[in-house]
């Protein structure tokens, strides 16, 4: 028979066992019992299914069904309630949208809705949209807790809330150091089983890509924030008793390149060290993967270096249940590996911190990085030169600096009037804020889909996004009104599945050809 098999529904015949294309059509059915066999002939290594007729081959290994709920730590899936060790991230404002957590719940993956930057009110509402959605069937959900150095208070106020609306599952994102704020919410309720064990009520997945900050939500909680905690009331004596017993969480998620904040650490580097370090502490933590995931490939890349689950983010932002406007979502669409800068976050702003956004199409980063660059040179927005004030205020700004402050004033005015305070007796701290609001809207406006602010767009983007538009290229998934984060999931995994039987063949001497390693993206049910 000659050496042209691609019917996608078609078994190859037993003599095309040891042709490559043969090869990538079983290795594409990792939910079928596959044997490796030897030809009696040549010695070549092939493949067969199960019952395939065998007269001329002998079988030397058996490959059981490769099933993409088995990718990862079948623990994850059975406490979270997911059917697939699959996690879509918190994106802020809104952007991980409850629809798209509903949506992730759905199709068996735990979803986080992006609370950062939002109101209490915004974010009390999504929990109650979220809880009515999924009750009944009880399925996975969560909401985001994001460090702010710069806003403790509310940070404090958005844990309350959490606690109080009884929101059992959290994604704990951007934090340097632990905050009383995270670890309240991580101890409330913990309770002494009738085993003898610590129960937990609430679950912290923590999001790190450093080891220091790693090694301390893989530890007990401080002693002075948990007394602290005691004193007024944020603990019981005996949630501060158990909690000095056990470590803050019991997941943490090993974030590498990606969009928003990060430390543009690899993956590959990453993650077997904050493992080797849950090894050293002796915590049985479940390490998962995030950041540059945006192909199979990547996926099974990950599952290959240990994670127990995988974290996407991104790509997300382009599917249809994003918070993003449609327009900002065609940018990301469109975008290559390559498309991504550093620019300066609006949240930590003052401590110079980084988040990756998008390039193409948008001038964001450079205009950002030119303010932080004022910012750092100058005492005060008296003290910038008129030709660089000018600029910044009919280009950036497009109000003077009088005028953005009066609306900066009346923002923090109702947000946390300390900040105004603090302007007014600091200058720079002043011109901070002024900054920071044009950080902030540039997010806004994405969302808003703004058009006379387009090429201010901040759009929080990794290169996976590119490497996901590469991927989809051609397929159903390439136009973004088909983009559903479902479909985007349930493919990421279904090809990761047959990338990892791909490679479990080639591991025992199949000959396994390089299109059996590139997963075509199709219609999943």
């Amino acid at each position: 028979m000659p050496d042209d098999f691609s019917s996608a529904n078609q078994k190859p015949p037993l003599t095309t066992a040891f042709i490559p294309r043969a090869i990538a059509h079983v290795a594409a059915q990792p939910r079928e019992t596959v044997r490796v066999i030897r030809s009696r002939a040549n010695g070549g290594i092939g493949v067969a299914l199960e019952n395939a007729k065998l007269d001329d081959a002998d079988t030397i290994g058996t490959l059981p069904p490769l099933y993409p709920e088995w990718l990862g730590h079948r623990g994850f899936a059975s406490k979270f309630g997911t059917r697939f060790a699959y996690v879509g991230g918190a994106m802020a404002n809104g952007i991980a949208t409850t629809r798209m957590v509903i949506e992730l719940a759905r199709a068996g993956c735990l979803g986080f809705f992006g609370a950062a930057g939002l109101s209490l009110s915004r974010i009390e509402a999504a929990i109650f949209e979220l809880r009515s959605a999924l009750s009944e069937p009880a399925l996975p959900w969560g909401v985001n807790l994001i460090h702010s150095p710069a806003e403790p208070e509310h940070e404090a106020a958005v844990a309350d809330l959490l606690i109080r609306t009884d929101v059992r599952c959290v994604e704990a994102s951007a934090y340097l150091r632990l905050t009383p704020a995270v670890v309240r919410y991580a101890c409330s309720g913990l309770t002494l089983g009738n085993d003898g064990r610590v129960q937990r009520r609430n679950r912290v997945i923590a999001k790190v890509s450093r080891t220091e900050v790693a090694r301390q939500f893989l530890s007990p909680p401080p002693a002075a924030i948990l007394d602290a905690l005691r004193v007024h009331g944020g603990l019981t004596p005996e949630e501060v008793k158990l909690a000095a017993q056990l470590p803050l969480v019991e997941d943490i998620t090993c974030e590498a390149d990606s969009g928003g904040h990060t430390d543009n650490r690899p993956l590959s580097v990453l993650l077997p060290e904050i493992a080797a370090l849950c090894a050293r502490l002796g915590c049985d933590a479940r390490v998962g993967a995030a950041g540059g995931l945006g192909t199979p490939a990547a996926v099974a890349a990950a599952f290959a270096l240990g994670a127990d689950y995988v974290q996407t983010g991104s790509i997300n932002q382009s599917c249809i249940e994003s918070g993003l406007s449609a327009s900002a979502r065609a940018q990301l669409a469109q975008a290559d590996m390559a498309d991504v800068a550093m620019a300066p976050a609006a949240d930590m702003f003052e401590m110079g911190v980084d988040v990756q956004v998008l390039r193409r199409g948008t001038l964001f980063a450079p205009r950002a990085r030119k303010l932080y660059e004022l910012y750092r040179s100058y005492p005060s927005l008296a003290a910038i030169p008129p030709e660089e004030r000018e600029k910044v205020e009919s280009t950036y700004l497009r109000a003077t600096f009088a005028q953005a402050w009066a609306s900066t004033r009346e923002f923090w005015s109702r947000r946390d009037p300390e900040q105004v305070a603090r302007a007014e007796r600091d200058p720079r701290h002043q011109m901070a804020l002024v900054f920071r609001s044009y950080l902030g809207l540039a997010s806004r406006w994405a969302i808003d889909g703004l058009s006379e602010r387009s090429a201010d767009y901040q759009i929080w983007c990794g290169p996976a996004m590119g490497a996901f538009n590469t991927w989809v290229k051609g397929s159903f998934l390439e136009p973004v009104e088909n983009r559903r984060v479902a479909q985007v999931a349930l493919n990421l995994l279904e090809g990761a599945a047959a990338i990892a039987r791909a490679q479990q063949l080639r591991s025992y001497g199949v000959p396994v050809p390089a299109s059996a390693f590139d997963y075509r993206p199709r219609v999943l049910g």
